[in-house]
């Protein structure tokens, strides 16, 4: 069971291809699902049967101390990893995308940001064919009309298309898996050689973590965004933003002792 149907109400405004999911929390919901989103956390630094791994061959002290050095020191990276985290976990939960690479897991440090696309989501079978998301993920205390037009121009680069390298980041981790994963991996490698799909096949997501709510800033944007495509756009509002985050990384790197 995901975490957000604990945690969150939820309501949905909708204008045919624009829709908007308002997202808040359900009183006294985060103390249910505290031990839940510490692991989900720690999944997307790294996999938690590697982590699990790391317990059994070098015990519990040098495991957690092995997971603090991927984990972000400064309020403002640790901001960043969680809007993404949770902008992957809920457009899996409720967009019915995969988003099969945990990005966070191949930072070359863990103070620095990725570059590219923040999320892309992936839907396919071989009947319907293939149908992308291209996701921007923005977290903060007070969000901003700037923040927001920096999301928006990072969304309709490249033509709105997901953005050749973090594409070909994807495929590339794919071709590493399994017999379905690269499968899959050769799916996206040939429309980054093609560029074949058509605008109305490649959504657009924002996802945003709030302190404040800025739903009428959303809404204007969301108006305004490209005709030719799906567009979708989250908000999260948690009031306490910045405590938080702080409390979510409280201790995360720890992980028993017996």
């Amino acid at each position: 069971m995901s975490i957000f149907n604990i945690w969150v109400d939820f309501r949905q405004e909708a204008n045919e291809n624009r829709i908007f999911h308002i997202c808040t929390e359900v009183t006294g919901s985060r103390a249910k699902i505290a031990d839940d989103l510490r692991q989900v956390m720690r999944s997307h630094y790294n996999d938690l049967a590697q982590i699990a791994d790391d317990i059994k061959y070098l015990g519990y002290p040098d495991a957690s101390a092995v997971l603090a050095e991927r984990l972000p020191q400064t309020s403002r990276a640790r901001s960043g990893d969680l809007g993404e985290i949770l902008a992957t976990e809920y457009i899996e939960h409720a967009l019915g995308y995969q988003i099969p690479v945990r990005r966070l897991r191949y930072k070359d440090g863990r103070e620095m940001a990725l570059r590219g696309d923040d999320f892309i989501g992936i839907d396919y079978n071989i009947r319907s064919g293939l149908r992308l998301l291209k996701g921007e993920s923005k977290s903060a205390a007070k969000l901003t009309n700037d923040t927001v037009k920096k999301a928006r121009a990072a969304l309709n680069r490249d033509a709105g298309r997901c953005t050749p390298h973090s594409l070909l980041f994807v495929a590339d981790r794919l071709m590493e898996g399994t017999a379905a994963q690269q499968v899959l991996g050769r799916v996206l490698k040939k429309e980054i050689a093609r560029r074949s799909l058509p605008s109305g096949s490649i959504e657009h997501v924002l996802f945003t973590m709030t302190g404040n709510s800025p739903l009428t800033l959303l809404r204007n944007d969301l108006t305004v965004a490209d005709h030719t495509r799906k567009q979708t756009t989250i908000n999260l509002n948690i009031d306490d933003h910045q405590d938080f985050i702080a409390a979510s990384y409280l201790n995360l790197e720890h992980l028993g002792n017996n």
